[in-house]
């Protein structure tokens, strides 16, 4: 390193002034406020796409919300046409045990019943699109078992056998079973839109079955008492099977915690099922039941029976009706949040971006212009002038205290520029070997700092001549100036352009390295060591030497404080090597086990090696 290298601070702040004013825009202020219209087109651009993002995210939580109230809204709708499918087994019923008396009365019943099964069958099609194919099967099942009920109602009830009121009490068991597929079809497709509606969709599919085999259970024993006949062990078997489907589904979806809401309806519900279905209803069913299996003789007919066990059933369709609308009025409510939502976003993003538009305008207008007049106080301050503009009495504080900031920063680049003459004063070059002093190094390592992440990092290289006083004292100080230049002359072609030698005091030097690869610091270091120790030094009277130099390499950062602790490091790994019998290189952080080898056995390790000049 040369002394150019120690002017690097003083050129520093002159290439800095040049390069502010060759990037000082030329010409009238036209160039920047085409610049500062074009930023503010940019930044309303990236504030709409912004507002675009929030907004949809917004439209997209409506939609969603909408979407899934509409969902539940069908499948409500669908769970009340499977009740009104199922329920049109108790005027069957009532027909099939018909006595005579009331005959009348229950065909118009049974017909009413009809008329609302086949609305609710067009409505699933006009408004909650259920396909029409995937209702066919049911539409063809319930013609087919109304053509039976008519057929046995038809024939005077002691000519009725049991197997065709069974029959027919079967064939209308599969009419709700062939549209369980279409409360299958809108659970499935309700909950693959959004998992959150899996629990209420499931919870109000087990409350309709709950109320399909509560209606089932005694349609099963329905045919024995419409013929008056005993209760056949297939239909007791039947009969409890499905008391223990609805125990099962009661106790899945029975609890309060299943249910997941705390309402007093569907408190008031779940305690009327209990008392009334499970008490009362299942009660007479186990009286009819225990009659039949005794005897035919029956205490009520099939239509007394259908009559009051509807009853218990009731609390079933309030819960799953009360559950579902619970649900929906939930949703609706999310929706309506979601609506609000997307209104107060769109908003406020349209007031932001009023008042981005309204600021950048007032931005132009108020600050623009004096700013260029602080260009041009920069431009004066650049250029060393003694004025520096002051802004119009008009200008608003904030602009004034810019200039005041100004003319500051004035007062500290005089100063600035008088620490850096006598910084350069200090960065002199070492007289002997040419080389940048001590304090020169330090103000590099102390000063410095990168720009960018690891722009800083180094590695030093601290090289201390062995046993250099034995030289002075043997061949004088004269001799020992020589090995000195000598060995920087050596050095000097093997390090890379950017590296800084240095004249660290003494007989020690420094190799300053940018980067933190310790490993090519190491390998250098080790390079130098093989090239002094492989060198004759002759001296003045023909006499050779051989000098050898202990190494301690160190990796860091520069900077005030990280440049003492690289330097430390390095002096640590220094002393390791003096101490491990010099001629040999060590680092603060041991990359390899290996060392290199000092001197022979049997050397005298406080005296340089003399070479007769015979020998050379």
């Amino acid at each position: 390193m040369t002394s150019r290298s120690a002017g690097y601070f003083g050129a520093f702040l002159q290439r800095l002034k040049f390069r502010l004013l060759r990037n000082m825009p030329c010409g009238d202020d036209h160039s920047l406020r085409r610049k500062l219209l074009i930023g503010t087109g940019i930044a309303l651009v990236c504030t709409g796409i912004l507002a675009t993002s929030v907004i949809g995210s917004a439209l997209d939580d409506y939609r969603r919300a909408r979407q899934n109230l509409s969902g539940l809204e069908s499948y409500r709708l669908i769970l009340e046409t499977a009740n009104l499918l199922s329920a049109e087994r108790g005027p069957s019923n009532s027909v099939l045990g018909d006595v005579g008396v009331t005959h009348g009365a229950l065909r118009e019943r049974l017909t009413a019943f009809r008329a609302k099964s086949d609305a609710i069958l067009d409505q699933l099609s006009a408004s909650a699109g259920v396909p029409r194919d995937l209702l066919a099967p049911t539409r063809a099942q319930l013609q087919k078992g109304r053509q039976e009920v008519d057929r046995v109602a038809a024939i005077p009830r002691d000519l009725r056998r049991l197997d065709d009121v069974q029959s027919v009490i079967e064939s209308m068991f599969d009419v709700v079973d062939i549209f369980q597929s279409v409360v299958a079809w809108k659970a499935s497709a309700l909950t693959t839109q959004n998992p959150e509606l899996a629990a209420p969709v499931m919870t109000g599919r087990m409350f309709g079955e709950l109320r399909e085999y509560g209606g089932r259970i005694a349609s099963q024993i329905m045919a024995p008492i419409a013929v008056s006949q005993p209760l056949p062990l297939k239909n007791l078997v039947d009969s409890n099977r499905t008391r223990g489907r609805i125990l099962q589904l009661w106790h899945l979806a029975g609890g309060r915690q299943v249910v997941g809401h705390d309402d007093r309806r569907l408190s008031a519900d779940l305690h009327d099922v209990e008392t009334m279905f499970f008490g009362e209803g299942l009660g007479i069913l186990d009286g009819l039941v225990a009659e039949g299996r005794k005897s035919g003789n029956y205490s009520m007919t099939a239509d007394e029976f259908t009559v009051r066990f509807v009853k218990t059933l009731k609390p079933l369709e309030r819960l799953r009706g009360d559950f579902l609308d619970i649900t929906i009025e939930r949703f609706t409510v999310l929706r309506n949040g979601a609506l609000v939502t997307l209104a107060v976003t769109v908003t406020i993003t349209t007031i932001i971006l009023g008042i981005l538009v309204g600021l950048l305008v007032a931005a132009q207008r108020f600050v623009f212009g004096p700013l260029m007049r602080a260009r041009e106080a920069v431009i004066v301050l650049a250029e060393d002038r003694p004025t520096v503009p002051y802004p119009e009495p008009h200008h608003a504080t904030e602009m004034r205290r810019l200039f005041d900031a100004i003319v500051i920063l004035r007062r500290s680049l005089a100063e600035r520029a008088s620490l850096t003459k006598e910084l350069k004063q200090q960065a002199e070059t070492d007289g002997l070997t040419g080389l940048m002093n001590r304090g020169a190094l330090d103000m590099i390592g102390e000063r410095h700092a990168g720009n960018r992440a690891g722009e800083d990092a180094a590695c030093l290289i601290l090289m201390d001549i062995d046993h250099f006083k034995a030289i002075n004292d043997r061949y004088g100080h004269l001799e020992g100036d020589h090995v000195l230049k000598e060995c920087v002359r050596m050095v000097r072609p093997m390090l890379r352009p950017g590296d800084i030698f240095a004249r660290f005091g003494g007989e020690e030097f420094v190799i300053l390295m940018s980067g933190d690869d310790l490993a090519g610091a190491n390998a250098l270091a080790k390079r130098i060591r093989a090239a002094l120790e492989a060198h004759e030094f002759v001296l003045s009277d023909g006499t050779t030497l051989t000098v050898t130099a202990s190494f301690g390499v160190a990796r860091g950062n520069l900077g005030q404080l990280a440049w003492r602790q690289l330097v430390e490091a390095a002096d640590a790994a220094l002393y390791r090597a003096k101490s491990d019998g010099r001629n040999c290189v060590r680092h603060s952080q041991q990359l390899h086990p290996t060392l290199v080898p000092d001197l022979p056995k049997g050397r005298d390790a406080d005296a340089p090696t003399r070479k007769p000049a015979a020998a050379r």
